[in-house]
């Protein structure tokens, strides 16, 4: 998504004074349960000690601004807070207490929070008792010692597990509702394509369109086309949901998402970064819709050599919704609707896979464990779901799609520099970690060359093969 955002964020660590004496500065504050707070500095041997009268309504896990107090005799640094960089929370689950004309909002979980001051005007219909989520809209003009909260929801006190994710939730600092002005801006964008977009995207409307996923997905954010070419070789189109041609810069939509950073996938829900009528709805890559799409398009023989490719602005119009366990059947039974495709595009991604390994990948593939759950969100069960042959078909198209944007940008210089791009790779791992696990894997007999970094990567694939099948290879 992009931004032009001029913000400029303070660096984290300490500031100096013009004198060069370090008295400012920056990080996390936490708060124990005795009330006393700690803000920890990266790169400082020591936490800052912060009395709670010198908190200035900051509250566990923002991030703040702190002055150190006049050392006194050689004890540890103490400080006070100046100003709240960044607030983790702002929404609390807890319970009302009523008086007269207000009410006190308590979090009977985190005894961390302060008593949150609602106004009778605030109680949005809750009553003495009732579990809510409030919100913190302003404090108190005395010192700024005392919270000012309004009631956004009221909770359902026999659903814990419905109350249980939504504390997660507001815990990690994700609100579990969209602000007015968000829905508002969402609620205005039109469902329909305008002709002069469609115009200025390259056309995939009239070649098969796929998408895989789990099969309680509701978001379709990527997709697959293929189309066998005059000269034997194959198109195939890696199709990525257009999410900037609804969410332009600086607007609600996009400073909320840019705050919120993420979709929180738990047990029984997404929480999603944008209002589901964007994520389930218009940037959903759903069947027999025409969508607005980012692509990487290849040229490639069918022994999945790459010959030329392409990266645009698309429409596509998706022909069928798979699931996982559809296409490893037709993997499987060489039978099913779009068979002859879905064989095509496997034995490409099996190609690409293995020279994928021969390059020094390592096959770390994992097993996926999912919670049964009953009609009220409660487990009742696991399901143990391994990466098959669907996973894998997919995985190496994002991959091989991933490998080509990037080598596309390194190649851009603006004013003879490099186009500043951020790269995704897993650095090497270091002996200091490789020791303990090579002392663990030789109890089961296998060997490890450290010699180079493809020697490491050699040894680990090997394991994995020589594991299969064996009890050790879950460990």
């Amino acid at each position: 998504m992009g931004r032009k955002h001029a913000k400029q964020k303070e660096k984290a660590g300490k500031k100096k004074s013009s004198e060069g004496r370090a008295h400012d500065f920056q990080g996390k504050l936490e708060i124990t349960r005795s009330g006393m707070g700690f803000v920890v500095v990266e790169g400082e041997e020591s936490d800052i000690l912060i009395r709670p009268t010198d908190f200035n309504t900051a509250m566990h896990g923002d991030t703040v601004q702190v002055r150190l107090k006049e050392e006194r005799g050689g004890k540890r640094k103490q400080g006070v807070i100046t100003r709240v960089v960044d607030r983790k929370q702002s929404e609390f689950i807890g319970h009302l207490e009523m008086n007269k004309g207000f009410a006190f909002f308590v979090n009977e979980n985190d005894k961390r929070t302060p008593d949150i001051y609602v106004p009778e005007r605030s109680f949005n219909g809750a009553k003495e008792g009732d579990r809510v989520v409030v919100k913190v809209k302003g404090w108190d003009m005395e010192g700024g010692r005392r919270p000012i909260g309004e009631v956004v929801s009221i909770l359902d006190a026999e659903n814990i597990n419905d109350i249980a994710m939504k504390e997660i939730l507001l815990e990690a600092g994700f609100p579990i509702e969209f602000p007015e002005e968000v829905m508002e801006e969402a609620a205005r964008i039109p469902d329909a394509i305008p002709e002069e977009e469609i115009k200025n995207r390259r056309d995939f409307r009239g070649i098969l369109t796929v998408t895989i996923d789990p099969v309680d997905a509701k978001d379709f954010d990527d997709a697959l086309s293929i189309k066998v070419l005059k000269n034997g070789n194959l198109e195939i189109g890696v199709h990525i949901a257009d999410v900037s041609h609804y969410v332009a810069p600086d607007t609600e939509l996009d400073e909320f998402a840019y705050k919120k950073a993420t979709s929180v996938y738990l047990p029984d829900r997404v929480n999603p970064m944008l209002p589901e009528h964007i994520s389930n709805v218009l940037c959903s890559l759903r069947p027999k819709e025409d969508k607005l799409t980012f692509s990487a398009v290849f040229e490639m023989t069918p022994k999945g050599a790459v010959k030329n490719y392409w990266l645009g602005r698309t429409v596509i119009h998706s022909n069928h919704r798979f699931t996982y366990e559809e296409v490893q059947e037709i993997i499987e039974k060489e039978t099913g609707i779009y068979s002859d495709e879905i064989l095509l595009l496997n034995n490409i991604a099996r190609r690409l896979r293995k020279k994928r390994f021969d390059a020094g990948a390592i096959n770390f593939s994992s097993t996926e464990v999912r919670f049964k759950l009953d009609e009220k969100g409660k487990p009742i069960g696991i399901v143990v779901k391994e990466s098959k042959e669907s996973h894998q078909l997919i995985e190496e198209f994002m991959l091989l799609a991933n490998r080509y944007v990037a080598q596309h940008m390194s190649k851009i210089e603006v004013n003879k520099k490099p186009l500043p791009f951020p790269y995704r790779v897993h650095d090497l791992p270091t002996e200091e970690k490789l020791q303990p696990f090579i002392a663990f894997a030789r109890k089961f007999g296998h060997k490890f060359d450290t010699s180079t970094p493809e020697k490491v990567a050699e040894s680990f694939n090997q394991m994995l093969r020589d594991v299969e099948g064996k009890p050790e290879k879950h460990v």
